[in-house]
């Protein structure tokens, strides 16, 4: 026989920003999801119940609702204190991921900036015979220039489609903003 599930309480606010979380579109996928989880938890629905509904894990939805039955307190004084935005912030941080365990990334943003800089060069400037620059070049490239010891193809490519500002603590590169230029 399972064991008792965490009992989730909730106030009309806390609803009512779950509610406008859950189904959002422009809510993250897995914060609406949790959203959810706590709305169906809170209408009754067992977490096979709300598993199975949602195509997930039984096991996750009982995680979920014990982080929102240890945190409901600490809502409830942040709904009575500060003003809606502090809550929905809140709500978020409790139905966000934790902090995963790993290594940071290995390249800073200097290094993924260097790099950047090579791929906006003609390539034949570096003795290159390519019309255009390859993640296999760069990553070549990278390394004959000192920029890195070693760096693998893909890893370049990451840089390449962006992917560069989240492998480091801190961007890249500037972003510019449309001032009504037409989008430039």
């Amino acid at each position: 026989m399972p064991g008792m599930a965490a009992k989730v309480v909730i106030t009309e606010r806390q609803q009512q920003m779950l509610q406008t979380m859950a189904f959002a579109r422009g809510c993250p996928q897995g914060l609406a999801h949790r959203a959810e989880i706590i709305l169906l938890a809170f209408d009754g629905f067992t977490n096979e119940e709300i598993a199975q509904k949602l195509r997930c894990e039984r096991h996750g939805v009982g995680i979920w609702r014990k982080r929102w039955q240890r945190a409901f307190s600490r809502l409830t004084v942040i709904e009575c204190v500060e003003k809606p935005p502090a809550l929905r912030e809140a709500i978020s941080e409790v139905l966000g991921d934790l902090p995963r365990a790993g290594c940071g990334g290995k390249f800073t943003a200097e290094p993924i900036a260097r790099i950047l800089a090579v791929a906006c060069e003609p390539p034949d400037k570096s003795g290159r015979p390519v019309p255009h620059w390859t993640p296999r070049e760069l990553a070549d490239e990278a390394v004959k220039r000192g920029i890195a010891t070693s760096i693998s193809v893909r890893q370049v490519g990451r840089f390449l489609k962006g992917g560069g500002a989240s492998a480091a603590q801190e961007p890249v590169l500037a972003q510019r903003r449309s001032q009504g230029r037409g989008g430039l």
